[in-house]
């Protein structure tokens, strides 16, 4: 029996009713639809039907989109959802020891079930009205087996798509005995009866062969924390084993040599880069490893990480990580003597980091990540008429580098509706907002923590500001 409640949330219903989206500057991210001035999306259903001019379909609900840029919905490829109502506690953390004191040293330890239920619905909820439709929640404080199941049934509340990486918590006490056959029972519990929902079941284990002979026992994608500085010495001998291979997912993959990008790409591990969190805690190098993966033939996702210490947004990724690759190659051109003609990514290829790209990351490019027939209907409408956007003088520069969580019109996923007009749909906001004051208050109070809203820096709890 759970101790949260798990109607802030009421999800909109499908339609069997053909849905026409007109008129739109479409951003397909596929190659053979192309990008379209003015153009059409058909959606039956789940699925996309066709994209192109002109479609006419007798008796589809439209959807007026003059004026607005469609686009695939952003995949986060990682992202620690647990920790939603912790926002911005730690906006000035430089390094990794921050970000832990203020999360598994701290808070991390008083969890309920209902605190992690509150964390993973406002951090879903929080994706998707910042356009992203997709993401890989990477779950390191499943304390007991009522923990990991809030988790999952905060993602499914939530109508986001996602993959949900259980894992062990990082410091505290907690319940070792199921673990890890927490992951088989969630499969069974969850999973078995819907293999082909929006959420799916991943795990979150660091370079343990045992944990991952069982992930793949159970057929499981299997989520890195991965430094390359600190942990390549042990990729030469994971892949002579065969250990590595497309079911690994890699976060960060910051300062790695390149035989360990070689062995990457030989193995087909996945890969995700952190723009804006390698920075801000100083992680390694404290730079993100966009261009080393794509040197050695991997093109990376990107991720938010986390919300401890600055925004949801894939923009402000995108963002970041346009400008972080300038000043890499200026770098590189005044101190290393490199080529002049130094290749940065354009913001088109950026976009494609932060959807299809994410996409493949999750495995689920199939699925995701592009405006394709046959895909499903995930997809958000920019409204290019907003003051901060119009005239929109070239469509890929107004999405990566002017756009916002508030021009954002529309979001669908799976055909279905979850922001319209501006606002997400279904949401009980006086109920959430009463939830997560109460889970603040629970986690506070626990820990000793004095709340300090104009604090510089987050303090061990117990000691004053």
């Amino acid at each position: 029996m759970t101790d949260y409640t798990r109607n802030i949330v009421n999800n909109p219903n499908g339609t069997s009713q053909a849905l026409l989206i007109r008129g739109a500057t479409i951003l397909s991210m596929d190659q053979n639809v192309g990008n379209i001035e003015r153009g059409d999306v058909l959606i039956n259903g789940a699925t996309i039907a066709a994209v192109g001019q002109n479609l006419n379909v007798s008796g589809a609900h439209v959807i007026d989109a003059t004026n607005m840029i469609a686009m695939p919905g952003m995949v986060d490829s990682h992202r620690h959802a647990w920790e939603g109502q912790l926002r911005r506690i730690n906006p000035n953390a430089t390094c990794l020891d921050d970000y832990s004191s203020a999360t598994h040293f701290s808070f991390a330890k008083y969890y309920r079930p209902a605190d992690i239920y509150v964390g993973n619905l406002l951090t879903a909820l929080g994706a998707i009205d910042a356009g992203i439709t997709t993401t890989i929640d990477n779950s390191h404080n499943s304390r007991t087996a009522a923990h990991a199941d809030a988790a999952v049934e905060a993602l499914i509340d939530s109508g986001i798509r996602a993959i949900h990486a259980s894992g062990a918590p990082v410091a505290g006490e907690w319940d070792h005995a199921h673990w890890p056959g927490n992951w088989q029972r969630l499969q069974e519990k969850y999973f078995t009866d819907n293999p082909e929902g929006r959420v799916s079941l991943a795990v979150m284990a660091q370079l343990v062969p045992e944990l991952w002979a069982e992930a793949r026992r159970l057929g499981l994608l299997i989520v890195t924390e991965f430094f390359g500085a600190e942990m390549a010495s042990q990729l030469e001998s994971l892949h002579q084993q065969g250990l590595l291979g497309p079911d690994n997912i890699f976060n960060h993959c910051t300062a790695l040599p390149d035989r360990g990008w070689e062995i990457l790409r030989e193995a087909g591990v996945r890969v995700n880069v952190c723009p804006r969190s390698d920075a801000h805690y100083g992680i390694e190098s404290g730079m993100f490893a966009i261009e080393a993966a794509q040197r050695h033939g991997i093109t990376p996702g990107l991720s938010v990480d986390n919300e401890t210490s600055y925004s949801t947004d894939m923009f402000m990724e995108m963002r970041v990580a346009f400008y972080l690759q300038r000043v890499m190659g200026m770098h590189k051109q005044q101190c290393c003597d490199a080529e002049p003609a130094l290749k940065t990514l354009p913001a088109s290829r950026l976009l494609k980091a932060a959807t299809l790209d994410g996409a493949a990351c999750a495995g689920l490019q199939h699925k995701v990540g592009s405006l394709t027939p046959g895909k499903q209907a995930d997809l958000v409408l920019i409204n290019a008429t907003d003051l901060n956007l119009y005239p929109s003088g070239n469509a890929f520069g107004t999405v990566v580098h002017a756009a916002e969580r508030s021009n954002i019109d529309t979001v669908m996923i799976g055909g279905r509706l979850v922001k319209q007009n501006g606002r997400v749909l279904g949401v009980d906001h006086a109920q959430l907002r009463a939830a997560i004051d109460a889970s603040r208050a629970h986690l506070f109070a626990a820990s000793g923590y004095q709340p300090d809203i104009f604090a510089d820096a987050f303090l061990p709890l117990g000691q004053a500001h």
